[in-house]
């Protein structure tokens, strides 16, 4: 036995295929010329994540427009002026609104994970947005001649299509992004609108056996973009509670950019039931500096007075660029800092004897 670490996610994207993505976007390079870029750079993420010695590994999503957005690349029914998420730092981003129905994916996160098997013998995990996340799309006015309702059945369709078609081509672990779970606390202090998020994702989870949910997971962070978040001051003590009632086998929990990570730790333990396993942050995407694999080993072990060793697992807080022109973080900081987490991880197992 020993310790299991995952990344989340996103890893930056070389500068050669920044360049690509900013003259496909001014009409000087055509789609097949960026599908290549794309590619390259994919196969590129996961050579370096093997010679990392990654158990596991990502595309690093060279290929997603953004971790929200890839479902809707491409969709005609939608205007710009969508729902806006502020950051601390006072940069927003904004998400499109949906005008018309009935909604359907246009990319599923199957394509990337099957691209991303032609490149690697191991095992690849998938990340893919949750649906609570889409459900911000539709329009607090509503759409003529549909509704809400049958936008939220349309969307549970398309979410439960994402989560399973990435089973059935073999993901190792299909991760649902959760970013927006700490930020609807910000949003409504009730929990109201936290309620409906989880209720919304687990009407899909609800859908998958014992075994299926057991390959399924999600990730929760207070965001991280351009080096800031938009929720970490949302107390994790409003929010793990809940959190833990969704019906996955996995949950990746942000934690090395918590002020007191030990605090949370003992939340965690109190949600914990037979089954799950909790991969506790380890490594901060939005701190330039780089851990070392000693500060690694540390947090590990700190996580391990807490969580049985048997659900216990490592990972990076977040993505490191879950929006394509986020260059906040450069692809070697990236690599440097998983490398910290794969090397601590291993010296954590070899010091609780696993």
């Amino acid at each position: 036995m020993t310790l299991p670490t995952e990344p989340i996610g996103s890893i930056p994207r070389p500068p050669e295929l920044l360049r690509g993505l900013a003259e496909h976007a001014a009409g000087q390079l055509d789609d097949a010329a960026l599908a290549e870029l794309q590619e390259r750079a994919t196969a590129d993420t996961l050579t370096r994540l093997a010679k990392l010695g990654c158990p596991v590994v990502v595309d690093g999503e060279q290929r997603k427009p953004s971790f929200l957005t890839y479902p809707i690349a491409g969709l005609d029914a939608l205007a710009p002026d969508g729902a806006v998420v502020p950051f601390a730092d006072g940069h927003t981003r904004q998400l499109p609104r949906l005008t018309a129905g009935p909604f359907r994916y246009q990319v599923h996160a199957d394509s990337f994970l099957r691209s991303a098997r032609e490149h690697t013998d191991l095992p690849v995990k998938q990340a893919i947005i949750a649906p609570s996340a889409l459900s911000l799309l539709y329009p607090a006015e509503g759409i003529d001649g549909y509704s809400r309702e049958a936008f939220l059945q349309d969307l549970a369709d398309e979410a439960e299509a994402d989560v399973r078609r990435c089973l059935e081509a073999g993901a190792h672990r299909v991760q649902l992004d959760f970013t927006e779970a700490r930020l609807s606390l910000k949003l409504d202090p009730s929990g109201g609108l936290l309620d409906d998020f989880i209720a919304l994702n687990n009407s899909v989870l609800d859908r998958f056996g014992p075994e299926e949910q057991a390959r399924i997971g999600v990730h929760t962070c207070p965001g991280g973009d351009r080096d800031s978040t938009h929720s970490l001051d949302v107390d994790y003590a409003d929010l793990l509670p809940k959190l833990f009632g969704l019906q996955v086998g996995n949950f990746y929990v942000q934690l090395a950019s918590e002020p007191d990570p030990d605090r949370v730790l003992g939340i965690i333990a109190g949600q914990l039931r037979p089954g799950i396993r909790v991969f506790v942050g380890v490594t901060d995407p939005i701190d330039p500096r780089i851990e070392t694999p000693e500060e690694v080993r540390d947090r590990v072990l700190a996580a391990a007075r807490h969580i049985p060793v048997d659900q216990l697992g490592t990972c990076d807080d977040c993505g490191f660029s879950p929006f394509a022109d986020d260059t906040s973080t450069s692809r070697e900081t990236a690599f440097a800092k998983i490398a910290a987490r794969v090397r601590g991880t291993a010296m954590a197992a070899e010091a609780l004897g696993l």
